[in-house]
């Protein structure tokens, strides 16, 4: 299908509109993930809707010494990409469009939630995510808008902003995507070489020996997942841990042994120059003959030992 790129906010509302808009929000580098994402919004979106995807590098959610400045920026083959998953639309707006007063003296907090694992390794990041994703939110204006999984922590504040502040806007989350080794789908994969990847694995493999394990409780999880990671830490090259997290979907704060219900076992770590993270979603106090849930993705790929 052909796929109309638009550069201002002006050239969006001039569009014609019709039935129901779907948006997938990204930074670029689109991949098979992204893909995904908008392939299940062409689907929400049906035959007659529309299906926008945002291209946009946000400066408010680097921090210093961050990769801004090396972030690949690839609008040709995002074009292609985009328009193959079935998107009707790619908006790229430049910073001055998003951003026409300069760096903006108001912004969305994320409170509390924004402050735990991420937060915590990069300060004010969250405060710049749901700023750039609610005024993406007005200037798109769709009916739902899809997140990828992968960035849980990200995907909850969104869901809590939109609470919140009554955004009349449907989020809904996508299972994460990996690739048949199990590494999860990222735009940074590509600044990994093949000594990085190999460690990199580490990271799925981690979550899925926790996985394997819910049945015996949160501290199993924990303990499963961290003698893998410390395996891991006398790779070539290291994978340097900053955290892993088993934690309420709800808002990001540990889960107490006992622990009924939903959980994210989440890890975030450095290989070589490449920071990535990474999630499996588990269920604790589940029958055994209940059906299982996508975080057998990672088991699905070959992400065993």
């Amino acid at each position: 299908m052909t796929t109309r790129l638009t550069r201002t906010a002006q050239e969006l509302r001039d569009l014609p509109r019709t039935g129901r808009r779907a948006v997938v929000m990204t930074m670029g580098a689109l991949h098979e993930g992204h893909a995904t994402l908008v392939r299940a919004a062409r689907e929400l979106a049906g035959p007659d809707g529309q299906v926008v995807v945002t291209v946009f590098v946000n400066p408010l959610q680097f921090g210093a010494g961050e990769d801004l400045d090396r972030y690949p920026r690839t609008l040709d083959a995002d074009l292609e990409i985009a328009g193959r998953a079935g998107a009707d639309t790619v908006f790229a707006p430049s910073v001055e469009e998003v951003y026409p007063g300069g760096e903006p003296q108001v912004r969305v907090s994320a409170g509390p939630m924004g402050e735990r694992l991420e937060g915590a390794f990069r300060p004010g990041h969250f405060d710049g995510v749901l700023t750039v994703v609610a005024k993406l939110l007005h200037l798109t204006a769709p009916d739902v808008a899809l997140f990828g999984e992968k960035d849980a922590q990200q995907l909850a504040l969104i869901r809590r902003m939109v609470q919140d502040l009554n955004f009349p806007v449907e989020i809904v989350g996508v299972p994460t995507v990996r690739e048949p080794d199990g590494l999860a789908l990222s735009s940074r994969n590509r600044y990994l070489s093949p000594a990085d990847r190999a460690s990199a694995l580490e990271l799925s493999r981690a979550l899925l020996a926790g996985h394997n394990v819910v049945e015996l409780g949160p501290a199993a999880v924990r303990h499963a997942a961290h003698v893998v990671l410390h395996e891991a830490a006398g790779a070539t090259p290291p994978v340097e841990l900053d955290y892993l997290a088993l934690v309420d979907p709800s808002d990001f704060t540990e889960v107490p042994e006992g622990h009924r219900g939903e959980a994210v076992l989440a890890v975030a770590a450095r290989v070589g120059t490449t920071r990535l993270i990474d999630n499996v979603r588990l269920e604790f106090g589940r029958s055994a003959d209940a059906p299982d849930n996508d975080v057998d993705s990672a088991e699905t790929t070959g992400a065993r030992r």
